[in-house]
């Protein structure tokens, strides 16, 4: 069964059509090209089926790296390893 961190790792790459040879956890916004409006929509929406939290808008929007996203779910309590 995959821990939170692989289940994180799987949505961006589902999400952000990512190339599972090039994520890095220290991969920022600017760097994803799929990392649009409708990305973030989807992400939001990615967190919400994976983990069951809900994030609003202004969290969602203000989010910039991988990190801040690893970050906010350990906000709303989502144990995620070292990423």
């Amino acid at each position: 069964m995959p821990d939170n961190r692989d289940k994180l790792r799987g949505l961006l790459l589902d999400v952000f059509l990512l190339d599972p040879k090039e994520f890095r956890w220290d991969l920022k916004r600017s760097q994803i090209d799929t990392w649009d409006s409708l990305g973030t929509v989807s992400l939001a929406v990615g967190i919400q089926d994976v983990f069951g939290y809900h994030l609003t808008s202004a969290e969602a929007t203000g989010l910039s790296s991988v990190e801040d996203i690893v970050d906010a779910l350990r906000r709303k309590g989502v144990a995620i390893g070292d990423a």
